[in-house]
């Protein structure tokens, strides 16, 4: 049962539905489906107690009506009880597998009569008039043996037809109630003729009769097709609660009764010579004026009521008049309903929304204003409010003809004197902006709780105070606390005790910056585990400071491991550093300090490797005052350019111990490294010669060496430049490297030095070497003689080229020699 069915305390509802736009007592449809059901089994006993005579071969049972010449035939009596049974089907109610026994029963009848039609019409039989029984009654009124009258088979058609756009909601309902008045008019045609002793309604031409119960049971089948659907189509207008069902009752009763007994009791009174034919029609047509004056009066009576009830209201829309004024200039949408769900007054807005006019709005239902799922769903929730007698508030998304809006909804009852409802009065503010903002608001929170918990690490948000606002579920795996326990808690109390004053400070101290950017903490952090253990952390810090509030994103890691591999790698990189610098020095030596000839020099491991590169440099007393200096760069780094050095290193002091000359000595160490396996050096030579105060070069792709004179400045030594060992071919017997002697002025200093001093990601490396060539000009003139000085002078060279020492990323040689005068060399001696 509906809610509208449920509303006993609604005036004018009590009991009733709305069906078509017309009020409906529940009762009255009940009692039109009991009809039309009694009514159809009727007509299905009828056929079966036919079909049974035909069975047992019983005369009785084939005529069942005693007097009637025509019996009912076989296929008619199938015909009838299989469309009665259809039709008391459709009638019980709707059911899926009930309206598919009904519409196949419906089928078989309608086969039955459409085959028979075909027979009348082409002339040849199709087989199916004795086809279950042989007919035994051919003389009696029939024509063809077994077949049945050609109305009857109309009528069967038409009923079938009735029957199966009864079974189907979507066929309107006037589909099925006409051809059930066709049928019942078929029946009601023989029923009078025998009635009026007419023998021309009974049968037409030298055809078969219908049999006089055949018509019983059409007239009963017709009415059962015209109520199977009573609130719908013709017979919802005789059938509904209101004025139209009152009228169309009486018009109906009297069209149907009235003629009928008139005209029978005319023929009665000729028969018995009472009067003649014309004093009969006289009283025929005066007995018509009669009754239908009577009928005219009656419905005057009606119209008059509902002119009142309409003059009423009226009067009650004139006194909405200022409300009207008031609801149009409200921007939320308005509306006022009865108890039957027609709307009454309704604002601008309601029209603008809807797309209506106030006049295309009044006295209709929600269903011929609305949507027909916004309708129903406005029509359950009226009566729910009119039943609980209670206004409602809520929200809710509706869709309109503009669109979908998110609107609040504000229903309330407008009550009499005696707190009945008799209206329903409705308030719809859209709220679509309000709501869009809110899901909006509530997306991005989810879309933000999902990243958080997404994150691999302990994440935090606290306030300003450092209270903890929200957590992921990644905290309770590393300080072993649920989440929420954690919410509103300080952030400080996830520290070790001794630890927190310093860890709510540099908080603080982070806070207080005018724009403080994201960065990453790890050094003497600490975490403090549920069960007291401690263990060390890094911690990403960053903040968001909204108008009123500021939050702090801290992201917690655990880095113990991180920790125990760092000592590991440490501890391993100190012992494979020792060893290497133990290499280094043993391959490098020491060069020897000459007393005539003071020098000083720096190496510089990178930092890239453990103290291991392939730089190398070495003075070789020759004997006399002749001294010979080398110098070379091994292309590379680590234990392999170490190793290829250390034998360079070898090679070139033997090789100058023999006294060969500088371009022999390169050609030697070419040849040398033309053995090795992807090998490239760059070397200088230089012999120095204190008795004639000369130097000869070579240079194989080396760096050129810088003199500073004792009185002028600083230059580059005019030598060429060979090609790197390594690179050479003298198979054609060709010299490859050359040598120069220049001669050099008591008291200079000779400079020798690696590409690591002077070379730079993203410069030119000339300019560097000009660079290092304007440093020398703040050495001392004369030449610093003294050991010591020379090496100050060396640091300070170092520390103005390469500020940073611990971060420089190749090999750095440096090496200076002080080449004194005369009488510095008498002193040294």
């Amino acid at each position: 049962m509906t809610r509208e069915q449920q509303a006993p305390g609604l005036p004018g509802a009590r009991g009733a539905v709305q069906a078509d736009g017309l009020p409906f007592r529940v009762s009255v449809l009940a009692a039109a489906r009991a009809t039309a059901r009694a009514a159809a089994l009727t007509a299905a006993l009828l056929g079966a107690l036919s079909l049974a005579g035909w069975v047992v071969d019983v005369d009785a049972l084939k005529s069942v009506l005693p007097g009637d010449t025509v019996s009912v035939k076989a296929n008619t009596a199938v015909g009838i009880l299989v469309l009665g049974l259809s039709l008391a089907v459709v009638a019980t109610g709707p059911g899926r597998r009930r309206m598919a026994a009904a519409r196949a029963a419906a089928a078989l009848a309608a086969l039955i009569g459409v085959l028979t039609l075909v027979e009348y019409t082409t002339g040849p039989g199709l087989g199916i008039d004795e086809l279950l029984f042989t007919d035994d009654t051919a003389e009696a009124a029939t024509g063809k043996p077994g077949r049945m009258a050609p109305n009857t088979a109309a009528a069967l058609t038409l009923g079938a037809v009735a029957s199966l756009c009864a079974s189907t909601s979507r066929v309107p309902a006037w589909c099925s109630q006409i051809p059930g008045l066709t049928v019942g008019a078929l029946g009601m045609l023989r029923l009078y003729g025998a009635a009026y002793a007419v023998p021309e309604l009974e049968r037409f031409g030298a055809y078969t009769g219908m049999a006089l119960h055949t018509a019983l049971a059409l007239v009963l089948l017709g009415t059962a097709a015209f109520l199977a659907r009573p609130d719908e189509g013709p017979a919802g207008l005789l059938t509904n609660a209101g004025t139209t069902g009152t009228l169309g009752r009486w018009l109906f009763a009297t069209a149907v009764v009235v003629p009928p007994l008139l005209g029978w009791s005319v023929l009665a009174g000729e028969d018995a010579g009472l009067f003649g034919t014309r004093l009969g029609t006289a009283l025929l047509v005066g007995g018509h004026v009669a009754v239908f004056t009577a009928v005219v009066f009656v419905a005057l009576g009606v119209g008059r009521r509902v002119e009142v009830a309409h003059a009423r209201a009226e009067g009650q829309v004139r006194q909405y008049a200022l409300l009207q004024a008031f609801m149009d200039h409200t921007p939320a949408a308005v509306f006022i309903k009865d108890v039957h769900g027609r709307f009454l007054a309704v604002n601008t807005t309601f029209e603008e929304n809807m797309g209506l006019s106030r006049e295309q709005v009044l006295g209709r239902l929600d269903k011929d204003v609305l949507p027909p799922g916004l309708a129903r769903q406005a029509r359950a929730s009226d009566l729910a409010v009119l039943i609980d007698r209670a206004p409602v508030q809520r929200e809710e998304s509706i869709t309109l003809p503009g669109g979908t809006q998110d609107v609040l909804t504000s229903l309330f009852p407008l009550n009499d004197a005696n707190g009945t409802p008799y209206a329903l009065c409705g308030v719809v503010t859209d709220v679509t902006e309000r709501v869009a903002a809110q899901r909006e608001v509530q997306r991005a929170h989810r879309r933000f709780r999902a990243l958080l918990e997404s994150a691999p690490d302990a994440t935090l948000i606290t306030d300003g105070r450092g209270i903890i606002v929200m957590a992921n579920t990644q905290v309770e795996r590393l300080f072993g606390r649920a989440p929420g326990d954690l919410v509103g808690t300080e952030v400080v109390d996830l520290v070790p005790r001794p630890l927190r004053r310093r860890h709510g400070a540099l908080l603080g101290a982070y806070l207080r910056l005018r724009a403080p950017k994201p960065t990453i903490m790890d050094r003497e952090l600490y975490g403090l585990h549920g069960d007291g253990r401690e263990f060390p952390v890094e911690v990403s810090v960053s903040s968001l400071r909204a108008e009123h509030e500021t939050l702090v994103f801290l992201t917690v890691r655990d880095i113990t491991e991180r920790r125990r591999a760092e000592a590991e790698r440490a501890e391993r990189y100190e012992q494979l550093r020792h060893i290497a610098y133990t290499l280094q020095h043993s391959l490098m030596g020491e060069p020897p300090r000459l007393p005539y000839l003071p020098s000083a020099h720096r190496y510089l491991a990178s930092v890239q490797d453990p103290g291991v590169g392939g730089d190398w440099f070495d003075v070789i007393p020759l004997g006399g005052h002749r001294t010979g200096v080398v110098i070379g760069d091994v292309m590379g780094r680590g234990l392999e350019a170490a190793a290829v050095m250390g034998q360079l290193r070898a090679a070139s002091h033997a090789l100058a111990r023999t006294g060969t000359s500088p371009s022999r000595l390169m050609t030697g160490l070419d040849t040398f490294v033309g053995d090795l396996a992807d090998q490239l050096v760059t070397c200088a030579y230089l012999v120095i010669d204190q008795d004639v105060y000369e130097v000869t070069l070579c240079s194989a792709g080396h760096l050129p060496v810088i003199v500073v004179p004792p009185d002028g400045p600083a230059h580059r030594l005019p030598a060429p430049v060979g090609v790197p060992l390594g690179v050479n071919d003298a198979s054609d017997g060709e010299v490859l490297f050359e040598e120069v002697t220049v001669p050099l002025l008591p008291g200079s200093t000779l400079v020798l030095y690696t590409d690591g001093l002077v070379e730079r990601p993203g410069t030119d490396i000339e300019a560097q070497i000009d660079v290092l060539t304007h440093a020398l000009e703040a050495l001392p003139k004369g030449g610093p003689t003294d050991p010591e000085k020379l090496d100050r002078a060396a640091a300070r060279l170092i520390r103005t080229l390469i500020p940073d020492t611990a971060a420089h990323d190749d090999d750095v040689t440096l090496l200076m020699i002080a080449v004194p005068g005369r009488e510095g060399e008498g002193t040294c001696a």
